[in-house]
Order: structure tokens, then C-alpha cells, then sequence
């Protein structure tokens, strides 16, 4: 779980910036928005609105950046990413800093970046107590002394103790990547070794971490291929009402795939499923899921039996006609997407999405966060998301003064967060209305139109 995520000079962001994913103290209802841990509480959601260019894209996309610092490596095209506002220093470094809750053990990890040379300027992993005020060093990077250091408390056996040293001895003077990825990169560490703690940091960003931007991909729709979760879409998109009265699974020809996709992606998906099942025992069956913008499809493999490709098929009320999955408005196919956060089996998870909003109607958007909330409830799932829809402000029934944040460019154009909890506003509020009024900043700002304006007379 997600507790604190800090950033700074990135893009549109300046100073240091965060937010934090722990109730308030203030507010004492809706105990199904909080998620109990062993020894904290977290909220399960957080949702960010401001003016078109404020930041809130910015946000997400230095989560999904760092995320794939962590996972990857730096990429090239960051050497522009800092803010070339702040203090106007190509030299001045980035910083990301995670704290999060992993198997009830808290962390705190993070590291900074000279974006411009595209360069490691200093790395760090903590452990933290539930409290956040006590924490224990596991290990610090200093590139510019080319030195990555061992806690003093890290308990390691002497064996662990001359892997580690022979493992930071090889890294301290790569400056491109991190000493965590380089921990989970052809490291034999044992299940039972403290050493262990990198690649179950490292899992944390790799698998329960996920960013979906407005126009991604996402599902590839596996829960189609089970009675359960056929059911399970089947029930939850008639909540929507998007007309789709049943999602059908239907067999088609290579020849129906080969007219629908550019024939050199057609050769890497073969590719891809011959090397499967060349790994594949006599008795495995195993399936395959593929998305191409709006196109699905699946192939089902066993080691002998020819090959079984399939799609999803949409059937609309009584009649007898089936359409097929790009055939279905922007909308829809958007909805499609996000279902994959509601019907999810994972108990742990993080997503961070960006204009939950796009493509769908406000009431639809309303119903989601309603649903997310309801479904969820036994699952330390989190979401966080920016929106510009003012109708998810509705402290009454749907969403906590602490789960709603504001970004906002100062005077000098710099990104700033906020929490609407530091306005104290009564329980009654109406935030929607005080929100478009300018109550709490956040929102675009017009100038007055001239009366010659385009050398057209205005009335």
C-alpha cells in the first residue's frame, strides 16, 4: 500500500511536493473508505482536480516515470524533465520518494536524479516504524563518492554481509542505474535471506504499483475465459447501462485475425506462442490474451492440438446480432478498461490513473468511484486519480474531505498540492458549487475579453 509519495523538481513541480495517503484525524465517517492494517490505517482513494496544464497529468506522470527508472533505467528523453523554472539549474537534482506498507513492514525508499546528464545522484531504503518517526537504514548510495553503504542495524549474516558488499562494489560506480534494480537483476538471494527485502521492495513497484494513462490499453479481458468472471462483467456492465446485455466468447478463423492486424504484429504474436509451446508439457493447455487498440483476441495452445483463436463478442438486449468489440463507443471501451480495477482478484494492489473521467458520461463516473468503494471493501486496494468531474465532491455519499486534493500553478508557474481537508468545511457543504466558484483555488482563471478583440468589434 501506498502511504506517501514526494516529489520534486519535475516538469511543472518545483519544491518539494507530496501527498499522503493516511486519514485525517478530523473525520470519523465512512469507515469503508479506510483500509486497517496491523498497526495503521490508509485510505483507499485520492482524487486530484485543477485547471487544465496545473500539473495533475505531471503528477502521474512522475509516478509512472520513476516507476520506470526503477523497473528499467533512465530513459533518454528525460533529460528535459526537470523544471526549468526552479531556481533555473540544470544541475539541480530530482528527487522520488516512496513510502509504502509491504507485508505490514513500512519503507521508505528513494532516490535523486540529475535529469539533464541523466545521471544517479543519490539513493536510499529505509525501515520505518508504523508511526513513520523512528526508521532503520538498510542501505544508502552516494555517487559522488562512489559509495553504497550498509545499515548499521541491518541484520545480516556474515555471508549476506559479503554478497551485499560484492553486489554494491559492482554498482557504486554505475551512475545510470539504481542499486534496487541492479539488486533484482540475476541476483540469487534466498527466500529466507534479509537480502530478500530488495526484491520484495522492487515487487512492490513491479507488480502492485500500475499507472494507466487516458488513452491506454489496459484489459486484455482473461476473465472472459471463466465462468466467474464472464459472470462477473456480464453483471457489472448492465450496471452501467451501456446497452451490452452479455459478453460472448467466439471462435474465428487466422484468416478473420490476419484482416484485422498488420501482418508483421501477426508473426511476433506466432512468435511469441510457439515459444510458449515449446515449454509446455503434453497434458497443459494454456491461453494467450492479445490487445491491439480496440481489437482482443486469444489463442489457446496445448502441445499437440492446432491452435484456437477467439474474441469477445457484445450482445445488445434481445436481439440477434452480436457486435464486435470495436464496434462499441470510446466509452465504453474506456469502461471496459477500468472494469479490470473492480473485478480484480488481487488483494494488493495500487492504481494511478489519469482522467478517470475520459470518455464517460459524469453519472457513469460517479457509479464507478461508487462501486470501487462497495466491491473492494475486504481488499487493501487503493486508487488515485486526477478528474475535472466536480460531481465526485460529494461529502455526503461518496468521497472524504481528505481524499480530495488540489494542484494549482502559483506566479511563477510552479505546481503546488493540496488537501481540501485544510479548509475545515462543514460536513454539509456543498464542495461542487464552492469548488467552480474559486473557494479553493484550483480552477482556470480568465481574462477579460478586449472590445477589439481579433480586430472584431465584441457586443
Amino acid at each position: 500500500m501506498l502511504i506517501r509519495f514526494k516529489l520534486e523538481n519535475f516538469k511543472s513541480f518545483g519544491k518539494k511536493q507530496e501527498i499522503v495517503m493516511i486519514p485525517s484525524k478530523k473525520i470519523r465517517n465512512r469507515d469503508n473508505h479506510i483500509i486497517n492494517l496491523e498497526s495503521m490505517q490508509l485510505l483507499r482513494l485520492a482524487t486530484f482536480y485543477g485547471a487544465n496544464a496545473s500539473g495533475k497529468s505531471n503528477l502521474i506522470e512522475a509516478i509512472r516515470f520513476s516507476k520506470y527508472v526503477i523497473e528499467r533505467k533512465i530513459p533518454v528523453e528525460s533529460k528535459k524533465f526537470y523544471n526549468r523554472l526552479y531556481d533555473m539549474k540544470a544541475n539541480k537534482s530530482s528527487m522520488f520518494e516512496y513510502e509504502i506498507c509491504l507485508n505490514n513492514r513500512f519503507f521508505a525508499y528513494g532516490f535523486n536524479l540529475n535529469l539533464h546528464r541523466g545521471e544517479i545522484v543519490s539513493e536510499w531504503l529505509y525501515e520505518l516504524n508504523s508511526e513513520g518517526n523512528n526508521q532503520s537504514m538498510i542501505f544508502e548510495r552516494v555517487t559522488m563518492d562512489e559509495e553504497i553503504v550498509i545499515g548499521e542495524k541491518f541484520n545480516l549474516s556474515e555471508a549476506e554481509k559479503i554478497r551485499f558488499e560484492t553486489y554494491a562494489h559492482d554498482s557504486a560506480g554505475d551512475k545510470a542505474t539504481l542499486f534496487l534494480s541492479e539488486m533484482n537483476r540475476n541476483k540469487k538471494i534466498d527466500e529466507d535471506s534479509n537480502l530478500n527485502v530488495f526484491k520484495l521492495v522492487f515487487k512492490w513497484f513491479e507488480d502492485i504499483l500500475t499507472t494507466i494513462k487516458p488513452n491506454q490499453k489496459v484489459t486484455r479481458f482473461e476473465y472472459c475465459y471463466n465462468d466467474d468472471g464472464k459472470s462477473t462483467i456480464d453483471d457489472i456492465i448492465s450496471i452501467f447501462d451501456t446497452g451490452i446485455s452479455k459478453v460472448k466468447v467466439e471462435k474465428i478463423s487466422v484468416v478473420d485475425l490476419k484482416s484485422k492486424l498488420p501482418s508483421e504484429l501477426i508473426d511476433k504474436v506466432m512468435e511469441d506462442v510457439e515459444e510458449k509451446i515449446v515449454e509446455l508439457d503434453e497434458k497443459t493447455i494454456l491461453n494467450l490474451s492479445f490487445r491491439a487498440e480496440d481489437i482482443f483476441f486469444n489463442i489457446e495452445c496445448s502441445k499437440n492440438d492446432e491452435l484456437k483463436i477467439t474474441t469477445i463478442m457484445m450482445e445488445h438486449g434481445v436481439a440477434d446480432i452480436n457486435f464486435e468489440f470495436e464496434e462499441e463507443s470510446d466509452g465504453t471501451r474506456r469502461l471496459f478498461d477500468l472494469l479490470d480495477i473492480l473485478i480484480s482478484k488481487e488483494k494488493n494492489k495500487v492504481y494511478v490513473v489519469d482522467e478517470l473521467e475520459r470518455s464517460l458520461h459524469p453519472k457513469l463516473t460517479y457509479r464507478f468511484v461508487q462501486l470501487f468503494i462497495n466491491q473492494l471493501v475486504d481488499r487493501n486496494v487503493q486508487l488515485i486519480f486526477t478528474t475535472h468531474e466536480s460531481t465526485l465532491m460529494d461529502q455526503e455519499n461518496l468521497l472524504r474531505r481528505d481524499e480530495i486534493w488540489f494542484i494549482e500553478r502559483d506566479q511563477e508557474n510552479i505546481s503546488n498540492i493540496y488537501s481540501l481537508d485544510r479548509f475545515n468545511e462543514r460536513y454539509d457543504k456543498k464542495l461542487d458549487k464552492a469548488y467552480l466558484q474559486g473557494r479553493y483555488g484550483a480552477i482556470p482563471i480568465f481574462k477579460e475579453v478586449p472590445d477589439d478583440f481579433g480586430g472584431v468589434k465584441c457586443l
